[in-house]
């Protein structure tokens, strides 16, 4: 017998009370708290001293490494981000907004996982069976794919056990509702039985589990975010309606790294995965001002990005220093170095940067590019053509080497850069590894950009030219 109970979750963490609260004791957010009905169980059977039962114990010596051994989906890329591959018995949670492509790479995954022996379940609780037939139709090769659609979680949860299936995705977890919870589905009472309930049944019966999730207006997974603990990886798929590029990232991942990317087009056949996005994001026009190449790592991929830059004059009594795929800390800190250790003024203009493309970089080896873009925006000047750069920027103005240099040059020589500004000190590219590449070693950030822009400012480095002799000049 179950009564149901009112209690207040936040939306946020997740934290119960058993009353309305204008504030979150647990993450201090205001106006999270949302009223839930649950269930209550008013009979239990005690099973041992605590109310449970004991467990035998078994050593890792004892466990059998075969069992974990990783399932390719088929999709180079997504098996990048993952590390190699689904890890049997395991959780992920993919998130993305409407239209991104989620639904159509997973249907590709399960596609190539069932052409390879294995079995793929898609339990899919936002569509139709007929839809999602015409989705594969338009697709081809996921035929012998399996196909549920059902919405309630005792049934899921029930045909998972009497299947076991290889893999199963649910699209998605907001449309699963369990019948004693009396809150409707998407809730947060009904987000988080809904995790839990799949993550016992992918643990205790070998099944890994794929579930789509709704984003919220600021990019971030729906729910609460007890959701994002209780997965073993957390996948982001961004892009732009608008734009056929998408990227595929991983914020927490228990059996890969998380800095790896997975870069996709999307196509009429479906998504198609990108082997050389330096081709692609990596390519500027000879002659442009505000264009530098920035050599960028992430996880094991280097990737070659044109940084964008606009230096504009401004009526506004605080500049704006706005950055697009950059981070913006980071980017006010990269114009003071300039301003302070550069002798490139400022103060008075607004800064934008952009990274083409819609990708986001992180890591400090872009801050040179970064640098070198800016200083050729406010001085009308264009990067001398076929240069690249990395490096870490100081608040000294001083250069700090980049890690992995010799990956990043590698790869600078497979796209036909022919210098590369670096830091005093990185060791050269290998022998053998590609064109050869000419290193400008600098020290300081005043000589890279000396170096960056050309002989015709590299005799007088320190002098900055005016936004106002920028605009005379036309």
């Amino acid at each position: 017998m179950a009564k149901v109970a009112v209690q207040f979750t936040c939306s946020e963490c997740g934290t119960t009370t058993g009353r309305w609260l204008g504030r979150c004791p647990g993450c201090a957010a205001f106006g999270t708290l949302v009223e839930e009905l649950t269930s209550r169980e008013t009979s239990t059977k005690t099973r041992g001293a605590t109310g449970g039962a004991a467990m035998p114990l078994q050593r890792l010596a004892e466990v059998d490494v075969a069992e974990a051994d990783r399932i390719s989906t088929g999709v180079p890329e997504l098996d990048r981000v993952l590390g190699g591959g689904i890890v049997p018995a395991s959780l992920v949670l993919v998130g993305g907004e409407p239209g991104v492509g989620k639904s159509t790479l997973l249907l590709m995954a399960l596609g190539a996982i069932s052409r390879a022996g294995r079995r793929a379940v898609l339990v899919t609780g936002e569509e139709s069976v007929a839809q999602v037939k015409l989705r594969a139709a338009r697709l081809g090769g996921a035929d012998s794919v399996e196909i549920l659609a059902e919405t309630e979680l005792e049934s899921v949860c029930a045909t998972l056990e009497r299947e076991r299936p290889d893999v199963c995705v649910v699209d998605s977890i907001q449309t699963l509702y369990s019948s004693e919870l009396g809150s409707a589905p998407g809730s947060v009472a009904q987000v988080r039985e809904s995790a839990a309930r799949l993550l016992r049944t992918a643990k205790e019966h070998g099944v890994a589990i794929v579930l789509v999730g709704h984003v919220t207006k600021d990019g971030a997974v729906a729910g609460p975010r007890v959701l994002e603990h209780l997965v073993d990886c957390v996948l982001q798929f961004e892009g732009d309606r608008y734009h056929s590029h998408r990227i595929l990232r991983a914020a927490k991942n228990r059996f890969g790294s998380t800095n790896e990317l997975g870069i996709f087009e999307m196509t009429g056949e479906g998504l198609v995965g990108v082997p050389d996005p330096s081709a692609l994001f990596g390519h500027t026009e000879a002659g442009e001002v505000g264009a530098a190449v920035a050599c960028a790592l992430e996880g094991t991929r280097p990737l070659l990005l044109e940084i964008q830059s606009l230096v504009a004059p401004t009526d506004l009594a605080m500049p704006r220093r706005v950055g697009t795929g950059v981070d913006p800390k980071r980017l006010a800190m990269i114009v003071a170095v300039l301003s302070r250790h550069a002798g490139i003024s400022l103060g008075s203009a607004d800064v934008f940067v952009n990274v083409a493309g819609g990708v986001r970089i992180d890591e400090p080896g872009a801050d040179l590019a970064i640098a070198l873009a800016i200083a050729s925006a406010a001085r009308g000047a264009p990067v001398v053509e076929g240069i690249a750069a990395f490096g870490e920027v100081g608040l000294t103005g001083r250069l700090r080497q980049a890690g992995q240099s010799e990956r990043r040059l590698e790869e600078c020589g497979k796209f036909g850069v022919r210098t590369v500004v670096v830091p005093a000190g990185t060791p050269p590219a290998r022998e053998g590894s590609g064109k050869a590449l000419r290193l400008s070693e600098a020290d300081s950030l005043r000589s890279a950009i000396a170096q960056g822009l050309g002989p015709g400012l590299s005799r007088n480095p320190g002098r900055a030219k005016t936004l106002t002799e920028i605009d005379q000049s036309g």
